[in-house]
């Protein structure tokens, strides 16, 4: 299997530049997890709600972040990525990432007419 992975808004690439190195390999390699095999281990991937699901990354006692969605299948659609320092997932992550999905499916749908 090879998804494709997109990026939507830029939120991905400001949440990036405030990685380190090593941090990115790491998440590159989360990354190739989920565009080449069918099923990622819930260690890395947890879904949240509304087709919301988080790509997860561990990384010298920092927690990281990603909200993604699937579109159409076997695209992947990055959203906003964030360090986590609470137990919970942050509820404003989700309603932002919840917020960018409107947007990205608004846009879409507005291309395609």
């Amino acid at each position: 299997m090879k998804r494709k992975i997109k990026t939507y808004g830029g939120h991905f690439e400001r949440f990036i530049e405030t990685l380190t190195q090593k941090e990115l390999i790491k998440l590159d390699y989360i990354i190739s997890l989920l565009e080449t095999n069918d099923r990622v281990p819930v260690k890395f991937m947890k879904y949240i709600r509304e087709g919301l699901y988080e790509l997860r990354m561990e990384y010298n006692g920092n927690i990281y972040r990603v909200c993604f969605i699937f579109d159409d299948g076997q695209i992947v659609i990055l959203f906003n990525g964030f360090q986590k320092k609470t137990q919970k997932t942050p509820q404003g992550e989700i309603d932002k990432a919840l917020k960018i999905k409107e947007e990205y499916y608004a846009n879409k749908q507005s291309q395609n007419n």
